[in-house]
C-alpha cells in the first residue's frame, strides 16, 4: 500500500501493519470527538511516527496514486476532522 503523509512524501507500507495504524487511527478519532487537542496532537504525532517507521520512503521523484493519504503534522483538529471518514483516517 502506498501512503502519503502530505507535506512529506510517499512510503511504501505492508498492509499486514493496518491493523497496529488502526488502533491509533481508533484513538485519534476518539480524542478528536471529544476535542482532546493535546491527546490528538499526541496520538496524530504517534500515528506518523509509526507510518514512518514502518513503512519504505519512495524517491521523490517517484509519482504512485495513494492509496491512503494522511494529513501533515502540523494539521490541526478541525482540518483532521474533515478528513475523517465513518472508520478514521485508515480504513479497516
Amino acid at each position: 500500500m502506498i501512503v502519503r503523509i502530505m507535506g512529506e512524501g510517499q512510503v511504501r507500507l505492508a498492509d499486514g501493519h493496518l491493523a497496529e495504524l488502526n488502533k491509533l487511527d481508533d484513538e485519534l478519532l476518539a480524542e478528536i470527538e471529544k476535542g482532546d487537542g493535546p491527546g490528538f496532537r499526541r496520538t496524530l504525532g504517534a500515528l506518523l511516527s509509526k507510518v514512518r517507521e514502518l513503512g519504505v520512503p519512495l524517491p521523490d521523484d517517484s509519482l504512485e496514486p495513494s492509496e491512503l493519504i494522511l494529513p501533515a503534522p502540523e494539521a490541526t483538529l478541525e482540518e483532521v476532522r474533515d478528513l475523517l471518514t465513518d472508520g478514521g483516517l485508515i480504513p479497516g
